[in-house]
């Protein structure tokens, strides 16, 4: 069947029923210079066949190369059972849960979620996803605003040391609703943030204070002293977590004693593979005396009139996320799929197992740490303890040693030369649990090539095992 059903003849019936000459007559008010033009680049239509070789050409030339990227979406193992179960058709094809009493299956699962999230968060609350961990820290600047209703300065302490990407996504959702982002600045010798230059705002009136959990560096921050400091200072407190590591450090709900009041994030670690850049789903999770603010849907427990338990969404109408401005939030698309995904990686490795990835993934990067700063030129770029990423300074251009570990299929980490020009030849690598100690000592071998060949540094070479 062809994507537009209708015949030549029942387009132009439609249209004598409209009283309009042709289908461009339709669009005559979208201006000249907005329209995209003829499509004239597109190649003819294939069928079916061609269309399934031409694509399986396409994936085939795709390398599998080894990743030592991490900078937000990290390559690490995924159960087989995760997705042989995800994308059964129950999951896979099911709708929107409104109707509850079709939906039951799908609300269980969310709920569950929610209830997984809450323990592995410390926090009171989770709703049930948002599209990804930037979309879902804009949401949670939202929220903080609506919320505090004492603050009137609607201004929000973000550190530098954020993933950069988090921090654009929320400026360009913000920036027209009258509030204000204020960089603070990270400690260039422990790659934290700065508690000198955050205590300079005390006393000010601030909405409240970003603290993310590792930082974009894979630093970890003082999370009790900035929740403490917030708090102090009549702030709420916004951390932004990478919810694999909460399974192994002080969840957000402790920080400083009372607690985060919201915690957001990016849900990839959990069950999500690298896939080309998603689809990946954000988590939020608040205290109990916010849930009121918090956007997107949230899934509740309770009894049928028979006594029997069932599940249904909760505290928001239907209504609530088509209210264009006066809904809480117009990022509710719930990113069902991969919500489900996590919820049976969760489910298979309990709260055990995601403290034993976390400790591998912890082990093999301190090993490729270690391995590359043996290299003459080569050293770390903070002090402060990271957990399962680190920036390493080199004698050479970043950019010219990617490319040569790229011609020998390893993706040997991120370039900060974009966001942060001061760290001069910085790179962030990564290394999860997938990394053998085989992959990290040929990485190792490579870059300490390079760099003896791009620096004129004479080098041992680290043979491969």
């Amino acid at each position: 069947m062809p994507f537009i059903p209708h015949t030549e003849a029942e387009v132009r019936e439609m249209l004598a029923a409209i009283g309009v000459a042709d289908i461009e007559a339709l669009f005559d008010e979208i201006p000249g210079s907005l329209r995209c033009g003829s499509l004239d680049a597109l190649p003819p239509a294939l069928s079916e066949m061609q269309a399934g070789q031409l694509m399986g050409a396409r994936a085939t030339a795709d390398s599998r190369p080894v990743c030592f990227v991490g900078a937000g979406a990290y390559d690490h193992h995924v159960p087989a059972a995760v997705w042989e179960i995800a994308t059964r058709g129950e999951f896979y094809s099911a709708y929107t849960p409104y109707q509850a009493e079709a939906s039951q299956g799908t609300l269980q699962l969310l709920y569950e979620y929610q209830s997984m999230m809450t323990a592995l968060t410390g926090m009171d609350v989770s709703n049930a996803s948002l599209y990804d961990g930037a979309s879902a820290l804009a949401e949670a600047v939202l929220m903080a605003v609506r919320a505090h209703r004492k603050s009137a300065s609607r201004r929000v302490l973000v550190p530098r040391s954020l993933h950069p990407a988090y921090r654009r996504v929320a400026a360009n959702i913000t920036r027209y609703q009258g509030i204000e982002l204020v960089d603070l600045p990270f400690d260039p010798a422990t790659g934290a943030s700065d508690l000198e230059a955050l205590e300079r705002h005390a006393g000010e009136d601030i909405t409240a204070l970003v603290i993310p959990q590792p930082n974009f560096f894979g630093v970890l921050e003082p999370v009790d002293e900035m929740a403490r400091w917030a708090h102090a200072n009549g702030a709420l407190a916004i951390a932004v977590v990478n919810p694999l590591t909460q399974a192994a450090l002080k969840p957000a709900g402790e920080w400083g004693g009372a607690g985060a009041d919201i915690c957001c994030g990016e849900g990839q670690p959990l069950g999500a593979p690298l896939s080309s850049g998603g689809p990946y789903f954000g988590l939020l999770c608040c205290k109990r005396a916010l849930v009121r603010q918090m956007p997107g849907r949230i899934i509740g427990r309770t009894l049928d009139r028979d006594g029997n338990p069932g599940f249904t969404l909760t505290l928001q109408a239907r209504e609530q996320h088509i209210r264009r401005s006066k809904a809480t939030s117009n990022i509710c698309t719930n990113q069902g799929l991969m919500v489900t995904a996590a919820t049976i990686h969760m489910a298979l490795l309990g709260g055990e197992g995601l403290r034993r990835v976390v400790a591998a993934c912890h082990r093999n990067t301190r090993r490729l740490v270690e391995k590359i700063t043996q290299i003459p030129g080569v050293e770390i770029a903070f002090t402060g303890n990271y957990i399962h990423e680190a920036v390493l300074r080199l004698p050479v251009p970043v950019a010219d040693a990617l490319r040569s570990a790229a011609a020998h299929n390893i993706l040997g980490g991120l370039d900060l030369g974009r966001d942060y020009p001061e760290l001069g030849e910085a790179l962030l690598v990564c290394a999860t649990e997938k990394r053998s100690d085989e992959e990290i000592d040929a990485f190792a071998a490579k870059l300490e090539r390079v760099i003896g060949l791009q620096g004129g540094t004479k080098c041992r070479l680290v043979p491969p095992r």
